[in-house]
C-alpha cells in the first residue's frame, strides 16, 4: 500500500547481500525466509486489497511461521480491529485495537500538537529485543500517522514515544516484530533495525 519499493531499497542497502522481492504471490511470500509487510493509507483499502489477493491467510501463516516485520499501517492490520473507517476487522495476530489521537492534544508547552503525527520523535524500546541491538534508546525515528495501535496486553508492547501521551510504537509476539515509524525512512537508527530484522533468529 504505498511503499513498497522504498521499503525494499532500504532492506537492500542494509544487507547488500540478501535477495529482496516485491511480491503479492502467495508462494513466494511463503517459500521467503522472512516477511517484511509494509503499508501507508486507509486500514481498510488494506483490508480489502489483501482480500482480493488471497493474502490474509498467507499473511497469518507467515506471521507465525516465520520472521515477520510490520511497518506503519502493516503494523496496525496486525491487531484485531481499527476504528478507523467507522470500524475495519484487522488481521487478529496480536490483540488489540487502533484507535485515532484525540482532537485538542498539547504539548508541554501548552502548543497544540498536529494530527497526524508526523516527522522525528523519539522511541523508548521497554526491553531488549534483537531488533533494538546496537540502537541508543530514546533514538529519533520518523512517522507519519493518524492512528496508533492500542495492545491489549502490556506484553506485547516493544517500545514506545510520547505525543504528548506514551503510544505502542513497537510491538511484540514471538518472531513477529512491528512498528508505527517508517524505518526506511529514519536514517542510521532505521537501516540499523532493519538490518537486525534480516539477521534475526527467534529460535535462539
Amino acid at each position: 500500500m504505498g511503499n513498497l519499493h522504498s521499503i525494499a531499497k532500504a532492506l537492500q542497502h542494509a544487507h547488500s547481500e540478501s535477495t529482496v522481492i516485491v511480491t503479492d504471490n502467495p508462494k513466494t511470500i511463503l517459500d521467503s525466509d522472512r516477511v517484511v509487510f509494509p503499508g501507508v493509507g486507509a486500514i481498510r483499502d488494506c483490508m480489502n486489497a489483501l482480500a482480493e489477493r488471497d493474502l490474509v491467510t498467507v499473511l497469518t501463516k507467515a506471521a507465525t511461521s516465520k520472521p515477520f516485520l510490520g511497518i506503519c499501517l502493516g503494523m496496525q492490520a496486525l491487531v484485531d480491529e481499527s476504528e478507523e473507517n467507522c470500524g475495519t476487522a484487522c488481521l487478529g495476530l496480536i490483540p488489540g485495537r487502533v484507535v485515532r489521537f484525540a482532537e485538542g492534544m498539547t504539548d508541554a508547552a501548552d502548543q497544540p500538537l498536529k494530527i497526524p503525527h508526523m516527522g522525528w520523535n523519539r522511541v523508548a524500546p521497554k526491553a531488549e529485543h534483537p531488533l533494538w541491538h546496537g540502537i541508543v534508546p530514546g533514538s529519533w525515528f520518523y512517522f507519519v500517522h493518524s492512528y496508533f495501535a492500542r495492545p491489549a496486553e502490556s506484553r506485547n508492547v516493544a517500545a514506545t514515544t510520547d505525543y504528548p501521551e506514551p503510544f505502542a510504537s513497537a510491538l511484540v509476539r514471538e518472531n513477529l516484530f512491528a512498528v508505527q515509524f517508517h524505518p526506511e525512512k529514519s536514517q542510521e537508527a532505521g537501516l540499523r533495525l532493519l538490518a537486525n530484522f534480516l539477521n534475526w533468529d527467534p529460535g535462539r
